[in-house]
């Protein structure tokens, strides 16, 4: 039993470094993607943001989302309690490491926040939101699921989070683009998108496969235990379908763009790859490794399909396509869910869904416009078009780059 218990605590343990690791990929990945006058501010932003969301969820968070509350009220809870001292059945892991594997999912949450919002809001004001959305929105809906309140009563399913950390991240993200408004320059005076070039493709590249990497802890962390021949084995298909879930998306979003620019679009295809791993995340276990590859193809033309539509049609600027990735698939993969486990219903995740849409939208939109109207949003007009670098941090993250007059 001890044996089993360490073995199970240390895999934890590595689970949730992994996912640690997906900071950096979403570092990398969004400060890729953004102009090199504001690369500095979005790592600033990155590391805060999980410095915010560690302590937020040690503070409050944990206490909140694995109380003893039930139905829809969870306990409000503070700090962690005492570790186990007997491995027993009831016990097979160390509470602290599954607070440490907790933890790195809040900040993934807060990390969709911080690329959809990127180029135009002020830091500040980005690390107080933070501090609600880590300390308190994310951990109630994750209460309403896995900390056994309404959601897991109602037989809603999520295995690993593709409802409760990328579509809570997600809802919260198009709150805050909704207030926060474009990137000047981004839409024409017809309302037609013009393309803001990425800076840096290659750490875009070098993001994604640290964020695929990283998605094996993410998934394979969620089994909780490796001891034992079933969990083993478990833990195997995960890993393999998780994998080609990402491969699915990947190949699909690729052939798409081909098809319909007849341009092979790298951040598309890359995009295609993660929304693969999104819509898997919520149940990664029971399907075959070709039908999780056909769940993570269609997540990946979806968020394509989302891509296109909220920047052309709704005129949503997310500069490295977050809400889509993270919400579209986000949703596909609880809906698709009953296709491979039928323990459940499309009914239930269907509700599920909406309801943590409605919840982290509706709060996320409330603290977004109570920041707005105090102490703002936005940065100004000079700050936006010279970059937040030299504003907000004092220095710039690539010291022979020449400002130009055109935004």
């Amino acid at each position: 039993m001890d044996l089993a218990y360490s073995l199970d605590t240390f895999y934890f343990l590595v689970c949730g470094a992994l996912v640690m690791f997906m900071a950096a990929g979403f570092t990398m990945l969004e400060a890729g993607m953004v102009r090199s006058k504001n690369v500095a501010e979005i790592i600033v932003k990155n590391f805060a943001l999980y410095g915010v969301a560690c302590l937020m969820y040690l503070l409050c968070g944990y206490g909140i989302m694995y109380g003893s509350g039930e139905g829809w009220i969870p306990n409000f809870g503070t700090l962690i309690g005492a570790d186990n001292t007997v491995a027993s059945d009831g016990a097979y892991y160390s509470v602290l490491s599954d607070f440490f594997f907790q933890v790195v999912f809040v900040a993934t949450a807060m990390s969709i926040v911080s690329g959809a919002v990127a180029e135009r809001i002020k830091l500040w004001s980005f690390l107080l939101f933070a501090v609600v959305m880590t300390g308190f929105i994310y951990p109630i809906q994750g209460f309403w699921k896995w900390g056994g309140g309404a959601l897991n009563q109602l037989n809603f399913l999520d295995f690993a989070g593709s409802g409760v950390v990328h579509l809570a991240g997600a809802s919260a993200a198009l709150a805050g683009v909704i207030l926060l408004g474009a990137r000047k320059g981004k839409y024409g005076p017809d309302g037609k998108p013009r393309a803001i070039q990425a800076s840096n493709l290659t750490l875009v590249g070098l993001g994604t496969w640290v964020l695929w990497l990283g998605w094996f802890g993410f998934n394979g962390g969620s089994q909780l235990q490796i001891s034992g021949l079933l969990n083993a084995n478990s833990v195997a298909k995960i890993f393999v379908n998780t994998n080609m879930a990402a491969v699915g998306g990947l190949l699909a979003a690729m052939i798409a763009t081909k098809l319909v620019t007849k341009k092979t679009d790298l951040t598309i295809m890359l995009n295609g790859a993660l929304a693969g791993l999104v819509a898997v995340t919520a149940e990664p276990l029971t399907g075959s490794a070709l039908a999780s590859t056909g769940i993570g193809a269609v997540g990946g033309l979806l968020c394509y399909a989302s891509i296109m539509t909220l920047d052309r049609v709704f005129k949503i600027d997310d500069p490295v396509g977050a809400i889509s990735v993270h919400g579209t698939a986000g949703i596909w993969g609880l809906l698709a869910v009953p296709i491979t486990n039928d323990t459940t219903g499309i009914g239930n995740q269907l509700f599920g869904a909406v309801v943590i849409f409605l919840f982290v939208f509706s709060t996320s939109f409330v603290v977004w416009y109570i920041i707005k109207k105090t102490i703002g949003l936005r940065v100004d007009i000079k700050e936006e078009h010279e970059g937040s670098d030299m504003e907000e941090c004092g220095l710039v993250a690539y010291p022979e780059f020449k400002m130009s007059n055109k935004l």
